[in-house]
């Protein structure tokens, strides 16, 4: 049997360039010359490819990408952390969507949108 090594993620967009510049920005990427590729220059994370298609987003994401901005951080320290990278994000372009506010069994998160309206949280 053969083990898989390496995962893309691909996105369906109506501007591929413009998403990917905001992931790699998101993400510390770097953009390929194609405009429609992202890669983590340290080779751990899996490669983003970007492709354009002819319909538009019309309900939630069935994969979603969390940004994991607050690992091992608790309460007040991992909101801040959340709240920080929020509006460096916002710059970019993303939107705010709710903040999900721990409980007994999860820590906060931050469900926001990118540059396309796909959702993403920050973990």
């Amino acid at each position: 049997m053969t083990s898989v090594r390496q995962v893309q993620v691909t996105f369906d967009c109506a501007d591929p360039e413009r998403v990917a510049r905001f992931w790699c920005e998101v993400l510390g990427y770097e953009l390929h010359s194609s405009g429609l590729v992202c890669t983590d220059p340290t080779g751990v994370g899996p490669r983003l490819y970007f492709q354009r298609v002819p319909e538009g987003k019309v309900v939630k994401n069935r994969v979603h990408l969390d940004v994991r901005v607050g690992t091992g951080l608790v309460g007040d320290e991992r909101l801040a952390a959340l709240e920080a990278e929020c509006s460096r994000l916002e710059t970019f372009g993303a939107k705010r969507l709710w903040l999900q506010e721990a409980d007994e069994e999860n820590e906060s998160c931050l469900t926001m949108q990118d540059v396309e309206g796909n959702e993403f949280c920050l973990d």
